[in-house]
């Protein structure tokens, strides 16, 4: 993978991160973003290819990294309410 790729895997997963952050809600810095962004592309995109839905380009790519960075942050959130402390 080229440079260009990183870098525009980095930013799409950086962006989606944000943007669900700002849908689920939740605590969230830099870092944290770019992982829970980075991640949902790889949820999206698995989830995407089973429902056979199609996309192209970048603003595809942050719909469907921002889907499965939301799908991500729900399951996260459902796993810490079940647990007793």
């Amino acid at each position: 993978m080229h440079v260009d790729g990183i870098l525009s895997m980095l930013i799409v997963g950086l962006v989606a991160g944000w943007l669900a952050h700002m849908i689920m809600g939740g605590r969230g810095g830099l870092i944290g973003n770019l992982v829970v962004g980075l991640i949902g592309s790889v949820v999206g995109g698995l989830l995407a290819s089973a429902l056979g839905i199609g996309f192209a380009g970048i603003v595809g790519s942050i719909v469907i990294s921002t889907i499965g960075a939301i799908v991500l942050l729900a399951l996260f959130g459902a796993m810490n309410r079940n647990r007793t402390v």
